[in-house]
């Protein structure tokens, strides 16, 4: 039995590349594809964003001779791609899937209107949003706090490759200290690597909960929908 009636699940877009690092990694993919169906058919309406780092990351390409603004719109358009690829690996398991970007491109995503969105979900419809925020200067960390804001969501649950937030890198330090429940206030003070300050201040801001858990175990998304426990949960 599913513990929230709306979600918005947050990728990355190396999720995407399985364990190529870069590109999409079709079976992977269909894997991710797989799980989101099964928490669909339960009767969950899902909202996702999907990250672009698998093709292009702005903000790093931006530090050297390219044009900010230019970079970032460049990474917009790489999770457009990967919301196409999530959109097709969705529909070959016969779900109904609509993508919405910030940036208009008719011929292959809808324009992102807020009340549609919405109108998506309550119709039992996937819905990928795209292209960020549609602004420079803005992660697809904040562009998914936002999305989760907008369309009312339960939880926006971050999907990453470790088990949750620790105290420092896990990574780097192997007594790195793992965290059940950390407040909002905690993550911002302690500067714990979990997602932009922008994000986490939307979410303080709108008490919208983040969950942010391993994506790499198989089912976990499902486990997720279930509040099931599981990574770390940050609330106030």
């Amino acid at each position: 039995m599913p513990k929230f009636k709306r979600i918005l699940l947050k990728l990355s877009g190396e999720a995407m590349a399985g364990d190529t690092g870069f590109g999409i990694d079709s079976a992977r993919v269909a894997e991710i594809a797989g799980e989101i169906q099964e928490v669909a058919r339960a009767g969950v309406e899902v909202g996702m964003v999907v990250g672009g780092g698998n093709f292009f990351r702005g903000m790093e390409a931006g530090r050297g001779n390219l044009d900010r603004v230019a970079t970032d719109q460049m990474g917009m358009l790489a999770t457009v791609m990967n919301a196409l690829a999530l959109q097709a690996a969705l529909e070959h398991r016969g779900a109904f899937t609509r993508v919405m970007s910030a940036i208009e491109m008719h011929q292959i995503a809808e324009p992102y209107i807020r009340r549609r969105a919405i109108r998506h979900l309550e119709k039992g419809r996937l819905v990928l949003f795209a292209a960020g925020t549609g602004s420079p200067y803005f992660s697809t960390d904040t562009a998914a706090a936002l999305r989760a804001v907008e369309i009312k969501a339960d939880i926006l649950a971050k999907a990453t490759k470790v088990d949750g937030v620790y105290d420092q890198d896990p990574v780097g330090h192997p007594d790195a200290i793992r965290y059940d429940r950390v407040t909002f206030q905690d993550v911002l003070q302690r500067n714990l690597a979990v997602m932009d300050s922008t994000a986490i201040a939307m979410c303080r801001e709108n008490r919208l909960p983040i969950l942010v858990f391993n994506l790499n175990v198989a089912g976990n998304i499902v486990r997720m929908a279930r509040g099931e426990p599981l990574g770390t949960l940050i609330s106030e």
